[in-house]
């Protein structure tokens, strides 16, 4: 990261912690190339970072995506504490809900395994903890759509959403939807 960077981060990011599911990589480098936020993986990885369903599920979206790579958990708590990062942990093991927090810019959304979560080490290090609301009976939801959810929530909430744009490109694909000064958004769906 250079020097300027640091200074103006992104206004919010993503961690996943040894994540163990490459689609879910994948989609989560899409969403961050489409929003433009930056992904930090924390190794291990339970994939090769060049297994094609990472590929199939980022598509030709990798290029755009910003993303860091952490040797470990402790190189990735030592990059954030000496840029001054607010670490949120999405987990399933608080009553706190996502939506309750006032996210700063620069706060840094920590996502667990699919698998696993995060160890209570990490849990511990953490500066906040937050979960999604669902209903009773429910174990928890896909990483990817997690951070999805919070992500766009901490964007409402410091009003940094990308400016809307066409999502073709000039491939005359626009979308048919308008935002709300007539603007065009784009959604794959």
């Amino acid at each position: 990261m250079t020097p300027r960077a640091a200074r103006h981060p992104a206004p919010i990011e993503i961690a996943l912690y040894q994540p163990d599911i490459p689609q879910n990589t994948g989609t989560l480098l899409r969403l961050g190339a489409c929003l433009g936020v930056p992904l930090h993986i924390i190794e291990p990885a339970g994939f090769a970072l060049t297994d094609r369903r990472l590929r199939r599920a980022g598509m030709d979206y990798l290029a755009a995506a910003a993303r860091r790579h952490h040797d470990d958990w402790h190189a990735f708590l030592g990059w954030a504490h000496a840029h001054g990062r607010r670490i949120v942990l999405l987990t399933t093991k608080t009553r706190r809900s996502y939506l309750d927090l006032t996210y700063l810019k620069g706060d840094v959304l920590l996502l667990g395994q699919e698998s696993a979560g995060v160890p209570q080490t990490v849990a511990a290090a953490v500066d906040a903890r937050v979960c999604i609301p669902m209903r009773a009976g429910a174990r928890s939801l896909n990483v990817a759509v997690s951070a999805a959810m919070a992500t766009g929530e901490a964007l409402r909430q410091l009003e940094a959403f990308p400016a809307f744009g066409s999502k073709g490109e000039g491939k005359g694909d626009e979308c048919d939807r308008l935002g709300p000064e007539g603007e065009q958004c784009g959604s794959d769906g």
